[in-house]
């Protein structure tokens, strides 16, 4: 947090900068621009409202360069987040344009059930998270191949994307290889593993809940008839040369995952790959792209180039599969990057006038009992999500804040690493702003508003850490000496 200049800020003035915000954001999305709001109008609503919150520091004697020191540091922290937000963009068109997404969707759409679907989605990512460590890696890969089957399959975007979101958040959260996981234990001054398998007693009950809800969905979901699926496998191969041999790239990329190379590197490696793989496997395509007949090294080059760098869209004659094969490269991130640096400015400024500090004190004097604390911790890392805008943070702030609050109370420190984890990691993907919401609504193609509904095991662990907490069920204390 950022120091004290002058006395603390009035919870008043803290918190409006904040209504004001949702007001804006509320009226930009439902009665302006809709899903289009992130194009612009949201980035300008959050530069605004950091202007307002600079005014209420002016007003309170905050020094100017306390506020722009405040956005370095937010902004510094976000610049690895920015990086791989480029390097996925990348990484998406090369995978398009070599075949590598469509022999995915092509074999998902032979293999899975339409009524399983959803539940074989929230575990597929799962597995995949919790072998990586990464929610961020397994949107990027496996992720997209899930959401281009759903739309083959007939099934809704928010729904796919909400089942791919879940699992991949579960792996995140309880992998000893995520960085958050690790990130919380050492706030609470645990034993990483002890971390774990005490969050196993919230996290197990949400996600089974959240796959039962998933299998009970996919039951009542209207899908494409066979007819239909085999139109598109038509349309794909009519297309694309699919060969098995190119599923060895994804498996390269999460193998370097695993094996704890740098996520930059892992993806740089993945986009390289995916450009060798469209030299080798599609050169129509590659013609198609550059518009020539006869494929030489400057057209090639070109081709990957573009797809890396800019917008491709790779057109059939099916209008599912024209929606499924475009992409934005690089270039299509930059509207993201824009939103986080916004939210990053105006976090900044919140954090330098005092603001978050205020709000996080007066939710402190209302714990009341041992209830108090644990709700105190998870609307304070939701509120972190909400207004700074990084999940990291959502986790740090709160650890240093309520660690003695926990003590206090008696209440072991595993209790506040799993609050920080129910609450802090999995929320950060349900705002819009944030890095999280950001990236995976970029990365999957779904708006935030659309999948956020069905996200429920980002929506359940928050209420299941409280439901513990208020039922006293494995609640650990302090042993007494």
């Amino acid at each position: 947090m950022s120091k004290n200049h002058s006395k603390e800020l009035p919870l008043f003035w803290a918190l409006l900068p904040v209504l004001l915000l949702m007001l804006l954001l509320t009226y930009n999305v439902r009665a302006i621009y809709h899903d289009d709001a992130t194009s612009g109008a949201n980035q300008f609503a959050l530069l605004l409202m950091g202007f307002v919150a600079a005014l209420i520091g002016f007003r309170n004697k905050i020094p100017f360069s306390a506020m722009l020191e405040s956005v370095y540091k937010n902004i510094k922290t976000t610049s690895g987040a920015i990086l791989i937000l480029l390097f996925v963009g990348s990484l998406a068109g090369t995978w398009l344009i070599s075949g590598i997404i469509p022999t995915m969707i092509y074999y998902g759409l032979q293999i899975l059930n339409p009524t399983v679907f959803l539940g074989v989605a929230v575990v597929i990512s799962s597995i995949i998270s919790l072998v990586t460590g990464s929610s961020w890696g397994t949107t990027a890969t496996i992720g997209i191949a899930l959401i281009g089957i759903g739309r083959g399959l007939g099934i809704p975007d928010g729904m796919v994307a909400g089942a791919v979101i879940s699992g991949a958040y579960f792996g995140d959260k309880i992998s000893p290889m995520s960085d958050t996981t690790n990130l919380a234990a050492a706030m609470a001054k645990i034993d990483l593993f002890k971390h774990i398998r005490y969050m196993l007693y919230t996290t197990a009950p949400s996600i089974s809940i959240t796959i039962i809800i998933f299998v009970v969905l996919g039951f009542f979901q209207e899908t494409h008839g066979e007819l239909h699926n085999l139109e598109i496998m038509d349309g794909i191969t009519q297309t694309f040369t699919i060969n098995a041999w190119l599923l060895l790239v994804p498996l390269a990329v999460i193998i370097l995952i695993i094996k704890k190379v740098e996520p930059l590197m892992a993806l740089l490696i993945g986009t390289l790959l995916g450009g060798v793989a469209a030299v080798i496997f599609q050169p129509e395509v590659l013609k198609s792209i550059v518009g020539v007949d006869t494929l030489h090294y400057n057209d090639a080059y070109k081709a990957v180039m573009n797809a890396i760098v800019g917008e491709v869209n790779i057109t059939t004659e099916n209008a599912t599969l024209n929606k499924l094969f475009s992409s934005g490269g690089m270039a299509g991130m930059l509207n993201t990057v824009w939103l986080i640096l916004s939210a990053m400015v105006f976090g900044g400024i919140m954090e330098a006038i005092g603001a978050l500090r205020s709000i996080s004190n007066a939710l402190l004097r209302m714990a009341k009992g041992d209830f108090g604390v644990f709700a105190s911790t998870t609307v304070t890392c939701i509120f972190f999500n909400g207004t700074v805008s990084d999940q990291y943070l959502a986790i740090v702030v709160p650890g240093k804040m309520y660690s003695e609050a926990f003590k206090d109370k008696g209440l072991a420190p595993e209790n506040l690493s799993r609050t920080l984890e129910d609450s802090g990691t999995v929320t950060s993907v349900l705002f819009p702003w944030n890095t999280g919401g950001a990236y995976n609504a970029k990365v999957l193609t779904v708006d935030t508003a659309t999948y956020l509904p069905f996200a429920f095991f980002n929506l359940i662990s928050p209420l299941m850490t409280l439901l513990y907490a208020g039922l006293k069920i494995r609640i650990r204390r302090l042993s007494k000496k």
